[in-house]
Protein backbone atom coordinates (compact mmCIF):
# COMPACT_ATOMS: atom_id res chain seq x y z
CA UNK A 1 0.00 0.00 0.00
CA UNK A 2 1.14 3.45 -0.63
CA UNK A 3 1.13 6.44 1.43
CA UNK A 4 -2.28 7.88 -0.35
CA UNK A 5 -4.21 4.67 0.55
CA UNK A 6 -2.84 4.97 3.91
CA UNK A 7 -4.47 8.53 3.76
CA UNK A 8 -7.42 7.88 1.97
CA UNK A 9 -8.76 4.56 5.05
CA UNK A 10 -8.04 7.24 7.61
CA UNK A 11 -9.80 9.92 5.77
CA UNK A 12 -12.28 6.93 5.16
CA UNK A 13 -12.73 6.28 8.89
CA UNK A 14 -12.22 9.83 9.97
CA UNK A 15 -15.30 10.35 12.16
CA UNK A 16 -14.75 6.88 13.84
CA UNK A 17 -11.74 8.09 14.95
CA UNK A 18 -12.98 11.22 16.03
CA UNK A 19 -15.53 9.91 18.41
CA UNK A 20 -12.91 7.23 19.95
CA UNK A 21 -10.72 10.31 20.72
CA UNK A 22 -13.18 12.52 21.85
CA UNK A 23 -14.82 9.75 24.17
CA UNK A 24 -11.08 9.22 25.57
CA UNK A 25 -10.18 12.51 26.52
CA UNK A 26 -13.91 13.22 27.80
CA UNK A 27 -13.96 10.14 30.14
CA UNK A 28 -10.13 10.95 31.42
CA UNK A 29 -10.80 14.57 31.47
CA UNK A 30 -14.04 13.77 33.86
CA UNK A 31 -11.71 11.02 36.24
CA UNK A 32 -8.88 13.39 37.09
CA UNK A 33 -10.84 16.65 37.57
CA UNK A 34 -14.04 15.17 39.40
CA UNK A 35 -12.67 11.62 40.69
CA UNK A 36 -9.32 12.25 41.21
CA UNK A 37 -7.75 13.03 44.99
CA UNK A 38 -5.03 15.40 45.16
CA UNK A 39 -2.24 13.74 46.56
CA UNK A 40 0.95 15.43 48.90
CA UNK A 41 3.89 14.30 50.11
CA UNK A 42 5.84 15.83 53.53
CA UNK A 43 9.42 15.15 53.99
CA UNK A 44 11.66 15.16 57.47
CA UNK A 45 15.48 14.59 56.53
CA UNK A 46 17.92 12.74 59.49
CA UNK A 47 21.27 12.57 59.36
CA UNK A 48 23.09 9.62 60.82
CA UNK A 49 26.57 11.24 62.21
CA UNK A 50 28.77 10.43 65.38
CA UNK A 51 31.62 12.32 66.56
CA UNK A 52 34.13 11.55 69.26
CA UNK A 53 35.90 14.21 71.84
CA UNK A 54 39.67 13.95 71.56
CA UNK A 55 41.71 16.19 73.56
CA UNK A 56 38.66 18.63 74.46
CA UNK A 57 38.30 18.84 70.61
CA UNK A 58 35.12 16.96 68.85
CA UNK A 59 36.50 15.53 65.31
CA UNK A 60 35.05 12.99 63.30
CA UNK A 61 36.46 10.03 62.04
CA UNK A 62 36.21 9.04 58.50
CA UNK A 63 35.86 5.29 59.31
CA UNK A 64 32.65 6.50 60.97
CA UNK A 65 31.22 8.17 59.17
CA UNK A 66 31.70 5.52 56.05
CA UNK A 67 30.37 2.83 58.75
CA UNK A 68 27.31 5.25 59.38
CA UNK A 69 26.78 5.53 55.46
CA UNK A 70 26.75 1.52 55.35
CA UNK A 71 24.27 1.91 58.59
CA UNK A 72 21.77 3.65 56.37
CA UNK A 73 20.58 0.42 54.75
CA UNK A 74 20.06 -1.23 57.69
CA UNK A 75 18.12 2.12 59.31
CA UNK A 76 15.47 1.97 56.36
CA UNK A 77 14.25 -1.80 57.22
CA UNK A 78 14.15 -0.47 60.85
CA UNK A 79 12.20 2.87 60.21
CA UNK A 80 10.01 0.16 58.03
CA UNK A 81 9.48 -2.73 60.99
CA UNK A 82 6.77 -3.37 63.90
CA UNK A 83 9.37 -2.46 66.62
CA UNK A 84 8.76 1.94 65.13
CA UNK A 85 5.38 1.82 63.38
CA UNK A 86 3.94 -0.07 66.40
CA UNK A 87 5.72 2.26 68.51
CA UNK A 88 4.16 5.24 66.24
CA UNK A 89 1.13 4.18 66.89
CA UNK A 90 0.80 3.64 70.57
CA UNK A 91 2.73 7.02 70.93
CA UNK A 92 0.32 9.19 68.45
CA UNK A 93 -3.07 7.91 68.50
CA UNK A 94 -4.56 10.71 66.61
CA UNK A 95 -2.49 9.82 63.43
CA UNK A 96 -5.51 7.16 63.27
CA UNK A 97 -3.55 4.74 61.25
CA UNK A 98 -2.65 1.21 61.80
CA UNK A 99 0.87 0.14 61.18
CA UNK A 100 0.54 -1.79 57.83
CA UNK A 101 -0.71 1.63 56.40
CA UNK A 102 1.83 3.89 57.62
CA UNK A 103 4.29 1.29 55.99
CA UNK A 104 2.38 2.02 52.91
CA UNK A 105 2.52 6.12 53.03
CA UNK A 106 6.36 5.75 53.92
CA UNK A 107 9.34 6.45 51.38
CA UNK A 108 13.14 6.23 52.90
CA UNK A 109 15.79 7.12 51.01
CA UNK A 110 19.55 8.51 50.96
CA UNK A 111 21.94 10.11 48.29
CA UNK A 112 24.70 7.66 47.46
CA UNK A 113 27.29 8.20 50.17
CA UNK A 114 25.55 10.61 51.79
CA UNK A 115 24.75 10.50 55.96
CA UNK A 116 21.73 12.52 55.12
CA UNK A 117 18.21 10.09 54.92
CA UNK A 118 15.13 11.56 53.67
CA UNK A 119 12.01 10.10 55.50
CA UNK A 120 8.30 10.91 53.46
CA UNK A 121 5.09 10.31 53.70
CA UNK A 122 2.31 10.43 51.35
CA UNK A 123 -1.18 11.27 52.15
CA UNK A 124 -4.60 12.93 50.80
CA UNK A 125 -3.64 15.42 53.22
CA UNK A 126 -0.68 17.51 53.84
CA UNK A 127 -1.27 17.75 57.04
CA UNK A 128 -1.37 14.18 58.01
CA UNK A 129 1.25 13.68 55.96
CA UNK A 130 3.40 15.86 57.57
CA UNK A 131 2.31 14.95 61.46
CA UNK A 132 3.21 10.94 60.04
CA UNK A 133 6.49 11.95 59.15
CA UNK A 134 7.14 14.03 61.98
CA UNK A 135 6.03 10.63 64.32
CA UNK A 136 8.02 8.33 62.67
CA UNK A 137 11.28 10.55 62.48
CA UNK A 138 11.24 11.36 66.44
CA UNK A 139 9.96 7.58 67.24
CA UNK A 140 12.95 6.34 65.49
CA UNK A 141 15.43 8.91 66.74
CA UNK A 142 14.31 7.67 70.41
CA UNK A 143 14.27 4.55 69.73
CA UNK A 144 17.74 3.27 67.77
CA UNK A 145 19.77 4.23 70.80
CA UNK A 146 18.25 1.18 72.48
CA UNK A 147 17.78 -0.78 69.00
CA UNK A 148 21.75 -0.38 67.60
CA UNK A 149 23.10 0.18 70.85
CA UNK A 150 24.14 3.62 69.44
CA UNK A 151 23.21 6.82 69.30
CA UNK A 152 24.19 8.51 65.94
CA UNK A 153 21.26 10.29 64.60
CA UNK A 154 19.58 13.68 64.86
CA UNK A 155 16.88 15.10 63.39
CA UNK A 156 17.85 17.86 60.69
CA UNK A 157 14.65 19.42 59.77
CA UNK A 158 10.56 18.04 60.40
CA UNK A 159 7.90 18.87 57.89
CA UNK A 160 6.00 21.69 58.51
CA UNK A 161 2.40 20.87 58.99
CA UNK A 162 0.90 24.62 58.94
CA UNK A 163 2.07 25.40 55.48
CA UNK A 164 0.52 25.02 52.16
CA UNK A 165 1.79 21.83 50.48
CA UNK A 166 1.52 21.31 46.64
CA UNK A 167 -0.02 18.32 45.48
CA UNK A 168 2.29 16.03 43.82
CA UNK A 169 -0.10 14.70 41.45
CA UNK A 170 -0.09 15.69 37.27
CA UNK A 171 -1.80 18.20 35.83
CA UNK A 172 -4.96 17.00 34.59
CA UNK A 173 -3.92 18.83 31.36
CA UNK A 174 -1.20 15.92 30.78
CA UNK A 175 -3.02 13.16 31.22
CA UNK A 176 -5.63 14.33 28.98
CA UNK A 177 -2.91 15.39 26.17
CA UNK A 178 -1.19 11.98 26.88
CA UNK A 179 -5.19 9.95 26.43
CA UNK A 180 -5.35 11.91 23.39
CA UNK A 181 -2.03 10.79 21.57
CA UNK A 182 -2.53 6.88 22.96
CA UNK A 183 -6.16 7.06 22.13
CA UNK A 184 -5.47 8.65 18.73
CA UNK A 185 -2.53 6.00 17.82
CA UNK A 186 -4.93 2.80 18.77
CA UNK A 187 -8.09 4.68 16.72
CA UNK A 188 -5.84 4.64 13.88
CA UNK A 189 -4.47 0.82 14.52
CA UNK A 190 -8.12 0.06 14.94
CA UNK A 191 -9.42 1.62 11.80
CA UNK A 192 -6.23 -0.12 9.82
CA UNK A 193 -7.56 -3.75 11.53
CA UNK A 194 -10.87 -3.15 10.16
CA UNK A 195 -10.16 -2.30 6.56
CA UNK A 196 -7.48 -5.71 6.72
CA UNK A 197 -9.86 -7.65 8.49
CA UNK A 198 -12.76 -6.27 5.21
CA UNK A 199 -12.48 -8.59 2.36
CA UNK A 200 -15.74 -6.93 0.47
CA UNK A 201 -15.63 -5.23 -3.04
CA UNK A 202 -15.96 -2.16 -3.11
CA UNK A 203 -14.50 -0.35 -5.83
CA UNK A 204 -12.83 -0.95 -9.85
CA UNK A 205 -9.52 -1.59 -8.17
CA UNK A 206 -10.76 -3.80 -5.97
CA UNK A 207 -12.19 -6.36 -8.38
CA UNK A 208 -8.83 -5.92 -10.19
CA UNK A 209 -7.26 -6.85 -7.18
CA UNK A 210 -9.48 -9.57 -6.09
CA UNK A 211 -10.30 -11.57 -9.33
CA UNK A 212 -7.94 -10.46 -11.90
CA UNK A 213 -10.76 -9.91 -14.32
CA UNK A 214 -11.14 -6.58 -16.52
CA UNK A 215 -14.68 -3.91 -15.22
CA UNK A 216 -16.65 -3.62 -18.17
CA UNK A 217 -19.25 -1.51 -16.35
CA UNK A 218 -19.94 -0.20 -13.03
CA UNK A 219 -23.21 1.26 -11.32
CA UNK A 220 -22.97 4.38 -9.33
CA UNK A 221 -25.41 5.79 -6.85
CA UNK A 222 -28.45 7.51 -7.52
CA UNK A 223 -29.94 9.72 -5.16
CA UNK A 224 -33.60 10.43 -4.12
CA UNK A 225 -33.73 13.59 -6.05
CA UNK A 226 -32.91 11.24 -9.30
CA UNK A 227 -35.81 9.20 -8.42
CA UNK A 228 -38.38 11.96 -7.96
CA UNK A 229 -40.86 11.54 -11.27
CA UNK A 230 -41.81 15.28 -11.33
CA UNK A 231 -38.15 15.93 -11.83
CA UNK A 232 -38.20 17.58 -15.27
CA UNK A 233 -36.18 15.32 -17.90
CA UNK A 234 -34.21 16.77 -20.61
CA UNK A 235 -33.84 14.12 -23.16
CA UNK A 236 -32.30 14.40 -26.96
CA UNK A 237 -33.90 12.95 -30.01
CA UNK A 238 -32.42 12.91 -33.40
CA UNK A 239 -34.62 13.55 -36.85
CA UNK A 240 -32.68 13.07 -39.60
CA UNK A 241 -29.23 15.05 -39.39
CA UNK A 242 -31.00 17.86 -36.91
CA UNK A 243 -31.09 17.32 -32.87
CA UNK A 244 -33.41 18.75 -30.68
CA UNK A 245 -34.52 18.60 -27.16
CA UNK A 246 -37.54 17.74 -25.27
CA UNK A 247 -38.81 18.11 -21.72
CA UNK A 248 -41.17 16.01 -19.80
CA UNK A 249 -42.42 16.83 -16.39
Amino acid sequence: MELKDYLKIIRKRLLLISAIVMVTCVLIGVKTYLYTDLVYQATAKLIVSQSFEVGGTRTIDWDVIQSNIRLISSYKEIINSSAILNKVVSNYPDLKASPGELSSLLEVSAASDSQVMNIRATDISYERAAHIVNAVATVFKNEIPSIMKVDNVTILSEANPNSDGSSINKSPIFYIALSFIVSLMLAIGFVFLLDYLDDTIKSEDDVLQSLELPVLSNITKISKSDLNPRKTRISEKKVGEGTYVTARQ
